[in-house]
């Protein structure tokens, strides 16, 4: 994964976990729920961004033989 993806991911995972704060300490159930969304959409793209790096380092391991 790149260090642009692993920092845009990352800013997201924060972004999230600032609404979620702001909207428990707020009793905005919406904004809580965004705040919970983005850090889920963030953890996904991260796992995506694993996937990609295993299934990379498997064909490189190949290629080696």
């Amino acid at each position: 994964m790149g260090t642009k993806d692993k920092a845009s991911n990352k800013a997201q995972d924060l972004k999230g976990k600032v609404k979620e704060t702001v909207g428990s300490a707020t009793d905005n159930e919406d904004l809580r729920r965004a705040g919970k969304r983005d850090q889920t959409k963030s953890a996904l793209k991260d796992s995506g961004e694993n996937l990609k790096d295993a299934a990379s380092n498997v064909k490189d391991a190949f290629k080696g033989r």
